[in-house]
């Protein structure tokens, strides 16, 4: 399991003050007074959960045309038609993850595709599960221009939340991302939505209250015309 380079500053400031204070705590335990452990254990156990918190697991990506696969851990909380989105001719579809502190908080790209944009909104930071957190909260705001064989433009919106306080995209317009490749993270719970054009073809593969992982959960199928969508609710496909 490799950590995510992006928690490195976080996870100094942890390692010096909570491991280091319940190490101590824990050597006084064991050569002195019990009671010292209810003092390291505490401490000892918020240090395991930040380095964990900033985990960078191995994933596989599924292969196949018309994929498109989650941008983050989570569980789906929206999966709706959006009748007006800026820049996209027609309804959309949007579906909405909600990262709570234990998930794997990495977002990686739906699909392969040309980074168009990058917009940095500041904001409110209201709890990640908030109806309007989207159109208020703090935001990151991903544009891609996806492969031939998924409609475009394409937008994955990093979120913060209640909690979250720092957004990380590392991207920058022109760079070239592939299905399920990192691009960034957003530190402590957040939200993560991925919106694209519904048109003839798009079948959403996911429904509210699915447990998703990034870069290997599809989260929706586009059939070429006169082909059928690929049937299955969050199957991943493995590739070797």
């Amino acid at each position: 399991m490799t950590l995510a380079r992006d928690g490195m500053r976080e996870m100094l400031i942890s390692t010096a003050t909570l491991g280091a204070g319940g190490a101590c705590a824990a050597w006084a335990a064991m050569t002195g007074s019990p009671a010292w452990w209810a003092l390291a254990v505490p401490l000892l156990g918020l240090w395991v959960f930040t380095l964990a918190f900033f985990r960078d697991p191995h994933r596989v990506v599924p292969g196949g045309r018309g994929l498109l696969v989650a941008p983050a851990d989570g569980r789906v909380t929206e999966v709706a038609r959006v009748d007006s989105v800026p820049g996209i001719e027609g309804p959309a579809l949007r579906i909405s993850i909600f990262l709570s502190v234990f998930d794997v908080h990495i977002n990686r790209s739906p699909c392969a595709g040309r980074v168009v944009n990058t917009e940095y909104r500041p904001g409110e930071f209201l709890d990640a599960r908030h109806p309007e957190c989207g159109v208020r909260n703090e935001a990151m705001t991903l544009t891609l221009a996806p492969e031939a064989d998924v409609p475009g433009p394409l937008y994955v919106k990093q979120i913060a939340g209640l909690i979250a306080r720092r957004i990380i995209c590392r991207v920058k317009p022109g760079d070239a991302l592939e299905r399920g490749e990192r691009f960034g993270l957003i530190k402590f719970g957040s939200r993560t939505e991925l919106t694209l054009p519904w048109t003839e073809g798009v079948k959403p593969a996911v429904q509210v209250g699915d447990i998703v992982r990034g870069g290997v959960t599809v989260m929706a199928t586009v059939a070429a015309a006169g082909a059928a969508a690929p049937q299955g609710r969050g199957a991943t496909v493995a590739v070797g």
